[in-house]
């Protein structure tokens, strides 16, 4: 092996030795966060760090300090985050110790990611397959083309991540191996075992390790290694890497690593460990320094690296000691990446076309999508070429675009979801569907704690630039599991963007308006509106707008305006979606359209404040629309905040309504209409509200 690659390796693996143990020297001022540190998993994770070019994707753990400054990351940037200062590299002080994202043009690339015990292969998963998606259709890999350092030009980006042996047993696991196995994708899965959960061991918690889980995987190569020898390391990984940038399949590398510092810093070792002194024994450390021995370096040269390391290290952490604090006002910054779409743009209703249903509006628009941008593809259950989407919504995508943009996928609801922060991280836009609102929850997961938190945990580097398609509601006797309404799960997510229209005009803005921004959105579209064969849902057609048109996010329609007078009682209807419908139609069956104002929030966040708040002022009733069940949720808060906010100008109660508080939709259609809200209840609801 080469001195230089020896020196700087153990130069790394000095650092981050001497980094745990300053910690461990001033536990009292650092452990006012928590944190975990790589001693003991130095030598692994410095040979792979090592390798990997600027146009490589990383997603470390949070145990992988010793792979970030293998990255060319000074243990100052480290400590920044460590102490969640102002100018904390990474995070801008929000987020945990090695819980990096980074986006500088000589290093590789890291995503914003969670905590990372597991749920960080999907991303990881998901950048893979993209970088294999840009392959296919020629996109250019400008980073890899225009890599600072002239080696690495014209090589071939691979995709690292990096897992504790515990998190292997996660189910979001296997959805990533299963997908990495299946369509051959460039990803490297290093698995760091040292044989503990946090006080559960392995034989406690797993009835194999990762290499002997991994061989399940048809297509997913597996080696076993010694990960706490550095030239072991260094040279198996060289191997494999040659092998994924050259053969562009997934590999999965098992180092088995001694854990030689806490599982974190909220958790000592003393209190559970029994196998101390058997983990000193295989220390990297020293069989690294025995290494450089035995290869040319002299006493006094390895003393001289070591005494560097101590040096730069206290130093670094004086430094960071003394940087600043972020201010009250940091908290309010990077929640979202700003968006040019902010007025409404296009012909809506172009003259001499015909109306369309809303499905077809939907469909249209993608495939306007699809036809301009190259980086725009969709993917999903059944959405390919055999069956184009359950209801139709992807019907020819497949045929005119090809196997590669319009595909299926596994029942994986998790990396559908999770996918798309790998896929936007690499430069793509995706369209993605989960077939029916009930079967979101597994998605959840990734929804919430990867795509949503993105943005801002990242301090704004990486934005997931997403559209997750969900058809909701209940129509037809689609009984427990294809009938639910999940908005208001939905809107307790911060950090994303919900659309639910009410008809294909809007539907087919609102989808162009999500393409352009960057941020992840979630489009709700009630299936009982597709086709508009429910009764009193023909207002849900829509002359199919321009290909130019695009409807902005927060703008409310007041489809029903009125113009308020003294003596007369006027009401002011909130809803979205099928609630448009049954709002509508109660206002024609009473004859009260001159008495009642509809307002269509058409997307739920954000929500068009100024426009409801207006509304409910004017009239001074308010009923507020909902098919989810009312008692709790979106429906119920919002009902709460126009009570707050136009308390002075109300004439009666706030009130809402919605479905009935069971715990699910029966499938029988007589339950199903007892359950669920429509245009008769909806007129009881507003008589009762006028007569207040």
């Amino acid at each position: 092996m080469k001195k230089e690659v020896l020196q700087k390796g153990f130069s790394n693996l000095c650092t981050a030795k001497t980094m745990a143990e300053l910690y461990e020297e001033n536990f009292k001022v650092v452990s006012k966060y928590v944190h975990a540190t790589s001693r003991g998993h130095e030598a692994i994770q410095t040979a792979i760090g090592m390798q990997l070019l600027p146009q490589d994707f990383a997603f470390p753990y949070y145990r992988d300090d010793a792979m970030l400054l293998s990255f060319g990351l000074e243990p100052y940037d480290l400590m920044l985050q460590l102490l969640a200062k102002k100018e904390d590299p990474f995070s801008g002080g929000r987020t945990y110790y090695s819980h990096p994202s980074l986006k500088d043009d000589d290093k590789p690339k890291i995503p914003h990611q969670s905590s990372a015990t597991g749920m960080q292969a999907i991303p990881a998963t998901g950048t893979a397959m993209g970088m294999q998606y840009k392959e296919l259709q020629n996109i250019e890999d400008a980073a890899a083309k225009m890599s600072p350092r002239t080696e690495s030009r014209g090589l071939n980006p691979i995709t690292v991540c990096s897992l504790g042996d515990a998190s292997v047993t996660e189910g979001e696991i296997a959805e990533a191996f299963q997908m990495a196995a299946l369509k051959q994708l460039p990803i490297l899965y290093l698995v760091q075992d040292n044989g503990w959960d946090i006080s559960a061991n392995a034989e406690e918690t797993r009835s194999q390790n990762a290499f002997e889980y991994a061989q399940g995987f048809h297509g997913l190569d597996a080696i076993s290694i010694d990960g706490a020898n550095f030239i072991e390391s260094y040279n198996e990984i060289e191997k494999v890497i040659h092998t994924i940038r050259t053969e562009r399949r997934p590999f999965l590398v098992h180092a088995k690593v001694p854990l030689l510092n806490h599982h974190t810093s909220g958790v000592r070792m003393e209190w559970y460990r029994d196998d101390l002194e058997e983990a000193r024994s295989r220390d990297p450390y020293p069989v690294l320094k025995q290494q450089l021995l035995d290869n040319g370096f002299t006493q006094k040269e390895v003393e001289d690296i070591e005494e560097a390391a101590k040096k730069k290290v206290k130093s670094d952490y004086e430094k960071a000691i003394k940087a600043e604090d972020p201010s009250p006002e940091d908290l309010f910054t990077h929640d979202f990446a700003p968006t040019s779409i902010t007025e409404e743009t296009g012909d809506r209703s172009p003259n001499g076309s015909d109306k369309v249903v809303m499905v077809d509006c939907a469909l249209f628009a993608v495939e306007e999508l699809m036809k301009k941008h190259k980086e725009c593809l969709l993917y999903g259950q059944d959405v390919g070429g055999r069956l184009g989407g359950v209801f139709r919504e992807a019907a020819t995508l497949a045929q005119k675009f090809g196997d590669d943009r319009v595909f299926n996928t596994p029942i994986q609801e998790a990396f559908i979801v999770g996918s798309t922060v790998g896929m936007s991280a690499v430069g793509l836009k995706p369209i993605v569907e989960v077939q029916f609102a009930d079967y979101i929850w597994p998605g959840l997961n990734q929804l919430f704690t990867e795509v949503s938190r993105s943005c801002y945990l990242s301090n704004g580097k990486w934005p997931v630039s997403m559209i997750l398609r969900v058809p909701i509601g209940a129509y037809g006797s689609g009984g427990p599991y294809h009938s639910s309404s999940v908005e208001s799960v939905l809107t307790n997510i911060r950090g994303i963007k919900i659309a639910y229209p009410s008809n294909g005009a809007d539907l087919k803005g609102l989808l162009k308006a999500a393409y352009y921004d960057p941020n992840p959105v979630v489009i709700l579209e009630h299936k009982g509106l597709y086709w508009s064969k429910v009764p009193g849902t023909l207002g849900a057609t829509s002359i199919e707008p321009v290909e130019d048109y695009i409807l902005p996010f927060g703008k409310a329609w007041v489809l029903q305006e009125i113009w308020k007078q003294e003596d007369e009682e006027t009401l002011t209807i909130i809803t979205y979606g099928m609630g448009v419908h049954w709002a509508m139609n109660a206002s024609e069956e009473l004859g009260m359209q001159d008495t009642i104002e509809v307002i269509d929030l058409r997307t739920l966040y954000p929500l068009d404040e100024e426009t409801v708040m207006k509304s409910v002022k004017k009239n001074g009733k308010c009923l507020v629309v909902t098919e989810e069940p009312s008692s709790t949720g979106f429906a119920r808060a919002l009902s709460g905040k126009i009570q707050e906010e136009c308390f002075a100008y109300l004439d009666a109660p706030v009130m809402t309504i919605g479905s009935e508080n069971m715990p699910a939709i029966p499938l029988n259609s007589t339950l199903e209409q007892t359950m669920i809200p429509s245009t008769g209840k909806v007129k009881a609801k507003i008589e009762e509200l006028l007569n207040y």
